[in-house]
């Protein structure tokens, strides 16, 4: 990675406004975190920040409020839960920016942590206001971004912050950044992606990029019916983008023999839990009923494929794999890549990390990446304002 991080910086008596991700999941009713990956991602970062003598002041957002303050998003949650999870003491304020945030930000003494509120509380943040970000930057001495989940974003706190104080990446960014960049860059071959999820359309920049870098690419999930009904298979009432049929061509065009379809669905007669269900053929799902996952054969050409695979990169499910039924073949590819010997495996976030970690697997990953749509436009070779916006080596 040619970006400073935070062991570029001398940090006795310094403040760091640290960008973190820690939008994470919460349950609906009392608004309790419901999974604190995230947090806990952050951890390092925020640990060697106060060993090295810094005041550490976090900002993120949490949840798509979308008329300004509501408590439901409120950084006081996790706050508090960080509280829980280092030794020393976590304190909020009500404020992301201002007379109030600048006062609680001063005050802070050298390993101290304070959180600030929702960032999207304030409407510039997504507007990548200037106003705002010169507003954040009174908060510090040196800009952090820690938060790869939000790196495709140029917002106030993401990018616009990083234009008025000295910007590194903390070690979750790094990391992130190590791990998809060696595998685009210099992977060690056989390189294979795995793409799933229920769209192609979101897809498509990826595959076309990954074309050039992968041997293999293996299609699962709801996107797979588009690149099935794009060869003239008849798909019954299973999801089908059509605009992006003749896409779907065009990269099969491309990708011939390099990008691999499944051979047999679980396929269902409606979309539910219990739905009654079947295996067919790929090129027999019965016209009222849908496919909902990759079928035992598929899994075994994809073991196939896999079977000594040095590189693996993995964005999206093989089926719907919150329903039971059909979470088999996202399950038995989560287990496939848990017992490859000698291979860097990494998940791409989102559905495929929740994924991975409702199958047992995470710990058996190289990487599981913090940020779905970060880690997508990353493959797809774009570059994110996050990291743009640190400083160069």
């Amino acid at each position: 990675m040619d970006k400073q991080t935070i062991k570029d910086v001398s940090w006795p008596g310094k403040t760091a406004l640290v960008r973190v991700d820690f939008n994470v999941p919460q349950d609906k009713a009392t608004g309790a975190i419901t999974d604190d990956a995230r947090i806990r991602a952050a951890l390092p970062t925020i640990q060697y920040l106060l060993d090295h003598g810094a005041a550490v002041v976090l900002m993120s957002h949490l949840g798509r409020p979308k008329d300004g303050p509501d408590p439901r998003y409120s950084m006081k949650v996790t706050a508090d839960h960080l509280a829980t999870l280092i030794a020393v003491p976590v304190k909020f304020v009500g404020k992301t920016t201002g007379a109030e945030a600048e006062a609680a930000a001063a005050a802070l003494k050298p390993g101290e942590v304070l959180v600030l509120e929702n960032t999207r509380f304030d409407k510039r943040e997504t507007q990548n206001d200037v106003g705002m970000a010169q507003e954040l930057a009174k908060l510090g001495d040196i800009y952090v971004n820690d938060a790869f989940g939000s790196a495709h974003r140029a917002h106030a706190s993401t990018e616009g912050v990083a234009r008025y104080l000295p910007a590194v990446a903390g070690f979750l960014m790094e990391k992130e950044l190590a791990f998809l960049g060696n595998a685009l860059e210099k992977p060690v071959r056989p390189f294979v992606a795995i793409l799933g999820g229920a769209k192609i359309s979101d897809k498509i920049g990826v595959i076309s990029n990954l074309l050039d870098k992968v041997d293999v690419i293996l299609i699962g999930g709801g996107m797979a019916n588009t690149f099935l009904a794009a060869q003239g298979i008849n798909m019954g009432k299973s999801l089908v983008e059509a605009e992006s049929l003749d896409k779907a061509r065009d990269l099969m065009a491309k990708g011939s023999d390099m990008i691999q379809l499944p051979v047999d669905l679980v396929v269902a007669e409606t979309f539910a839990a219990d739905a009654r269900n079947a295996v067919v053929g790929a090129d027999d799902v019965p016209a009222e009923w849908m496919a909902l996952d990759i079928g035992p054969a598929t899994i075994a050409h994809y073991a196939n494929r896999l079977a000594g695979a040095k590189t693996v990169v993995w964005n999206g499910p093989m089926g719907v794999f919150e329903f039971a039924k059909f979470a088999k073949g996202t399950f038995a590819i989560a287990e496939i890549l848990g017992g490859l010997k000698g291979a860097t495996t990494i998940i791409g976030g989102g559905d495929s990390a929740a994924a991975i970690r409702d199958a047992g697997f995470e710990d058996k990953m190289s990487h599981v990446s913090t940020g779905g749509g970060a880690s997508l436009e990353f493959l797809e070779g774009i570059e994110l304002p996050g990291v743009a916006a640190l400083n160069d080596q």
